[in-house]
C-alpha cells in the first residue's frame, strides 16, 4: 500500500487495515496516546490521519464505551510502526482488526516524520491511500457538507430533568454528552439542520464536527434566531466557528490545523476561577480542527476569550453582555487533559440557577 500526496510525494509501506483505497485530506496529529478516541471522532471524517508518535496499536482497541462515536470515522490511517501484538486489560481486539471491520485502510512502515515535515512546510494537502497501481485522483472533503454525513438523523433525549439543554449534533463526540449529563438535566440532541428554536429549552450547546463551517447554513440561521431569546449558549470546536459566523464574523482555513492533546491556550479573561491573576492563565488542551475564527471580523459586543499560545489564533470567544461563549478546543478531552472541564461545569451551574 502507498500514500500519494498531491505534490507527487509517494510513501510506500505495508497495509494493516482494510484492503480498500480511499482519498481525502492528509493531516497529522501529535498525540502520544488516545488513537481509539481520535479515530472514532466524527471531526476526522474525510481525513487521512498521520500519527506523529512512532508506535501505534500497542494497547489494542477496548470495548464500545470508550469510543467517541459508534464507529471509526477517519478515511484512512498512516503510522510509523504498527504493533501487531497488543497488551491491555481492557483490549478486545487489535487496531488492525477493528479498522478492517469498519473498512478503513491503514499504512505502516513509512517515514511519518518526513510526511509531517512536508505538511508542516507546505500545509495540509490532499492525498490517497491505494494498493498496486490504482489511481483515485484527489478528493477534497471540504467541498462536501461533512456535518450532514456524521450528524444524527433524528431527535434523541437523554435524562428526565427539569432543565433542558438542546445539543446541536454537528458530529458530536460522545464525551460531550457525558460531560453535560447531570441529575436535573435533560439533553435534547438534534440533527445539524433541525430548527431547535421551536423547542422549550434553557440552554444551547453547539457541538464539534468536521469540514468547512460555512457549509452549515441552516445551523447558522438557527443560531441567529436563538440569539433573540438571550438564553445561554456554549459552543465547542466547530461550535465556536458556527457561533462566530452567526454573529457576523468570518472564518478561515488554517495552514495545517491543530490536532493534538498538547495545545497551549491562554485564557485572556484570566479564567472564571482565578480573576485575581495578573497574567493570562495557560491551559493545555485537546484539539482537532482545520478552521479558525478571524479575530479582526468579530462584531461589536464580542471579545476573544482564549488564544493559542503557539500561533495566536482564536481559541475562544464570548459576548460581553449575553451568556454566549464558545471554545475552539475540547474541554471534554477524550483523549487529552481535562484541565478545562470547568467550562462545562460553569455552563451547567448557570443553567441550574436559572
Amino acid at each position: 500500500m502507498k500514500l500519494t500526496l498531491e505534490d507527487k510525494s509517494v510513501f510506500e509501506g505495508e497495509s494493516f487495515g482494510a484492503s480498500v483505497s480511499v482519498a481525502g485530506e492528509v493531516v497529522f496529529a501529535t498525540g502520544m496516546t488516545g488513537y481509539v478516541e481520535s479515530l472514532s471522532d466524527p471531526s476526522y471524517a474525510g481525513q487521512i490521519l498521520v500519527c506523529t508518535y512512532p508506535l501505534i496499536g500497542n494497547y489494542g482497541v477496548p470495548e464500545r464505551r470508550f469510543f467517541e462515536s459508534a464507529k471509526a470515522q477517519v478515511a484512512g490511517l498512516v503510522v510509523g510502526e504498527y504493533s501487531k501484538k497488543y497488551s491491555h486489560a481492557k483490549a478486545k481486539e487489535s487496531l488492525g482488526e477493528w479498522l478492517k471491520h469498519w473498512r478503513v485502510p491503514a499504512l505502516t512502515g513509512v517515514d511519518t516524520r518526513e510526511i509531517t515535515k512536508t505538511l508542516r512546510t507546505r500545509g495540509v494537502m490532499l492525498g490517497h491511500l491505494s494498493e498496486g497501481k490504482e489511481y483515485l485522483g484527489f478528493y477534497n472533503p471540504n467541498t462536501e457538507n461533512l456535518v450532514a454525513r456524521v450528524s444524527c438523523k433524528k431527535k434523541i433525549a437523554y435524562g428526565k430533568g427539569k432543565r433542558v439543554i438542546v445539543v446541536v449534533d454537528c458530529g458530536i463526540k460522545e464525551n460531550i454528552l457525558r460531560s453535560l449529563s447531570r441529575s436535573g438535566i435533560t439533553l435534547i440532541r438534534v440533527p445539524w439542520d433541525y430548527d431547535f428554536t421551536n423547542e422549550k429549552y434553557n440552554g444551547l450547546v453547539i457541538s464539534n464536527g468536521p469540514g468547512n463551517p460555512e457549509a452549515c447554513v441552516p445551523t447558522i440561521a438557527h443560531i441567529k434566531k436563538a440569539f433573540e431569546s438571550g438564553k445561554p449558549i456554549l459552543g465547542v470546536c466547530l461550535g465556536v466557528q458556527l457561533l462566530a459566523l452567526a454573529a457576523g464574523a468570518k472564518t478561515y482555513k488554517l495552514p495545517f490545523g491543530h490536532r493534538s492533546q498538547n495545545q497551549p491556550c491562554l485564557d485572556l479573561a484570566k479564567s472564571l476561577r482565578d480573576r485575581e491573576a495578573s497574567f493570562p492563565r495557560c491551559y493545555i488542551t485537546s484539539q482537532n480542527h482545520g478552521y479558525a475564527v478571524d479575530e479582526k471580523t468579530l462584531p461589536k459586543g464580542w471579545s476573544v476569550w482564549f488564544k493559542n499560545a503557539n500561533d495566536g489564533s482564536v481559541e475562544g470567544i464570548r459576548h460581553k453582555k449575553f451568556p454566549w461563549r464558545a471554545v475552539q478546543f475540547h474541554p471534554e478531552a477524550s483523549p487529552g487533559p481535562t484541565d478545562t472541564m470547568w467550562i462545562f461545569h460553569n455552563f451547567l451551574e448557570e443553567i441550574m440557577n436559572l
